[in-house]
């Protein structure tokens, strides 16, 4: 048998219990004496027992009050403890934001972006993943990733959405002895003769589909990660194409930046989420910190610094 007895019941049973008195009790809640009184009355009218005893001068448990005492604070502590919980995960000052991005964003961006977030939101744990955009999207898809990032170019499907957060152009990594980091930029023809070693997946569709064909590299490298073809560009002829963000991992390889001309190709970067109903409060609140970063987001990241 199911018994319809309410929150406002069992806070004013314990309030009686504290105060050892119905008026004190009422006081305390904020009650009049009749109206706590009413409330005692229905409790033990829907338990079918009496919780008090009750004379002129006190108040005392009977035998059933005393065993229901110890449930009745369990339950309200219990509740009280999962109202916490979700405040605090409306509040942020708890919760998770699992995050990923594929390596050149991972070297670049990212850390900068995660540690303002958590600076400002301490209480929130962002757990963060470098792993290639197919693993990127294949997270978002099944649950394991909350935000993503990478190229706006791939595809997604209808349960992950993307922001376009920037554009940034397309510069060249070249090594120090290379006579074309004479000037103060190349250009698509020039590098035409140099070996390019490509990390970039989809190099074709993102970057080279923008460049007339008659000035596309000769000969392509690929690697998988942007610090293997950095590591090689500094023993070897060649070139390496990189988002202009990418300016102090280049130069920390001891190699030579510049911008890559004629055409000027910009690298379009997207943060992909989840459709917005499914989002925790933790995880809408990084979305949204970044977008509201992103129109400041230039090649020197996100304090608005330039290359």
């Amino acid at each position: 048998m199911t018994m319809d007895v309410t929150l406002r019941q069992l806070r004013a049973y314990v309030a009686v219990l504290e105060a050892a008195s119905f008026s004190e009790a009422a006081k305390a809640m904020h009650l009049s004496q009749a109206a706590l009184s009413g409330l005692i009355k229905e409790l033990e009218n829907r338990m079918g027992v009496r919780l008090f005893d009750r004379t002129t001068r006190s108040v005392s448990r009977t035998v059933v009050g005393e065993a229901f005492e110890p449930m009745v604070r369990r339950v309200l502590a219990n509740l009280d403890e999962a109202l916490e919980s979700v405040t605090s995960l409306k509040e942020l000052r708890r919760g998770l934001v699992r995050v990923a991005a594929p390596e050149t964003l991972s070297c670049t961006l990212l850390p900068e972006l995660i540690a303002k977030y958590s600076s400002r939101h301490p209480g929130v744990d962002v757990r963060f993943d470098d792993v290639p955009i197919q693993q990127v999207l294949a997270g978002l898809q099944n649950g394991s990733t909350d935000i993503g990032f990478g190229p706006a170019g791939v595809m997604a499907d209808e349960s992950v959405e993307a922001h376009l957060i920037c554009a940034d152009p397309i510069w060249v990594a070249l090594r120090p002895d290379d006579p074309l980091t004479k000037g103060p930029s190349v250009s698509w023809k020039d590098l035409r003769q140099r070996p390019l070693i490509n990390y970039m997946p989809n190099i074709a569709i993102n970057v080279l589909s923008h460049v007339p064909p008659r000035h596309h590299p000769k000969e392509m490298v690929p690697v998988h990660r942007v610090n293997t073809a950095l590591s090689m560009l500094r023993v070897r002829e060649g070139a390496v194409i990189c988002p202009s963000m990418a300016a102090a991992l280049v130069a920390g390889f001891g190699l030579t930046f510049l911008p890559l001309k004629q055409p000027t190709v910009k690298w379009s970067i997207a943060l992909f989420a989840r459709r917005r109903a499914s989002l925790s409060p933790a995880v809408e609140s990084f979305l949204n910190f970044t977008l509201d970063f992103a129109p400041n987001w230039t090649a020197g990241g996100l304090d608005g610094r330039t290359v």
